[in-house]
């Protein structure tokens, strides 16, 4: 019997990028309801603002948000509530410990081609305004580049 087709929708952490220098990256699983998995199949996830902390030598994703629409309802409060993000102890420690030398943990992006949703983390350090000029610079040379090309 063959696979049914994927209906993968990117839900990106664009503004990452662009504040943050991005380090070492790791999938972690998500526990979420199924209406929230519903939602996400269908793209209806932002997260702009999000953030990953550890308490209590868990993960925890705060401050992403979860739409829902009018086949998937989620209440007004339950759309940007802390949710459990599942990895094994010892990246854990491994996340703990760069987190303390001062590293973020940031939300990149989340994987919803699979069987379950997952969360793509990266440990990231923060721009400072001058990285953020040359990165606007560098951005727009390469599309003076790209323009001189296709002419």
């Amino acid at each position: 019997m063959p696979k049914k087709a994927a209906n993968t929708k990117r839900i990106v952490n664009r503004r990452a990028a662009f504040d943050y220098i991005i380090g070492d990256t790791l999938v972690v699983g998500m526990v979420l309801t199924g209406a929230e998995t519903k939602s996400l199949r269908l793209g209806h996830g932002q997260l702009q603002g999000a953030y990953v902390t550890i308490k209590d030598g868990e993960l925890w994703l705060i401050n992403a948000t979860i739409h829902g629409n009018n086949g998937v309802p989620i209440e007004e409060t339950d759309q940007t509530k802390t949710r459990k993000l599942l990895a094994k102890r010892n990246e854990i420690s491994r996340l703990l410990s760069a987190k303390q030398q001062g590293n973020t943990i940031i939300p990149l992006e989340i994987l919803t081609g699979g069987r379950h949703i997952k969360l793509k983390i990266a440990l990231a350090k923060g721009k400072r305004q001058y990285d953020k000029r040359q990165t606007i610079k560098k951005r727009e040379e390469n599309r003076q580049i790209d323009r001189l090309i296709k002419e």
